[in-house]
């Protein structure tokens, strides 16, 4: 790694759970593990099978979303919010999500690249908790995509790939 560049990840960075959900209007359920689809998303998810609320839409950045078990912890403190209702495909630890925007990394063995911060929307609260897009606000986790698909389990790392931001 050159030098001055920030480390993303470490080496105790891992997934701590995985979330799926077949459609927008559906509570994400639990899985040990996933498997992650080059170009389109995790398995069996609403983005994947192009049931998420913003399916209909052009852009990146739906086919994984991941957030900081910090903020879970954080949040289910402060509210009534459980980690399936924030939506979010996988529970990280050790991760700086903001900065793999832009950037590659390998979770489990699939290859994904940071698209952008996941901001919460008007949908989560309406399915989840009154104040929840408030709460998440700036921390919300991060949108990816899947360059090159394979398995994630709970448990697997996180690892950036050095030398490897995306153009």
């Amino acid at each position: 790694m050159p030098p001055n560049r920030v480390m993303f990840t470490s080496p105790q960075s891992r997934v701590v759970a995985i979330y799926i959900a077949p459609s927008a209007a559906v509570l994400p359920t639990a899985r040990e593990q996933v498997r992650a689809l080059a170009g389109q998303g995790l398995e069996n998810d609403r983005y994947c099978v192009g049931g998420g609320t913003w399916s209909h839409w052009p852009g990146t950045g739906r086919q994984v979303t991941l957030i900081d078990g910090k903020v879970v912890d954080s949040l289910a403190r402060d509210m009534p919010v459980t980690a399936a209702q924030l939506r979010r495909n996988l529970v990280v630890d050790g991760v700086d999500l903001d900065g793999l925007i832009g950037q590659r990394f390998k979770v489990g063995s699939a290859e994904l690249v940071g698209v952008r911060p996941c901001e919460p929307c008007a949908h989560i609260e309406q399915l989840s908790a009154r104040g929840l897009c408030a709460a998440l606000k700036g921390r919300g986790g991060l949108r990816a995509d899947i360059t090159s698909g394979g398995l994630i389990r709970v448990g697997d790392r996180v690892q950036y790939i050095p030398g490897n931001a995306s153009s």
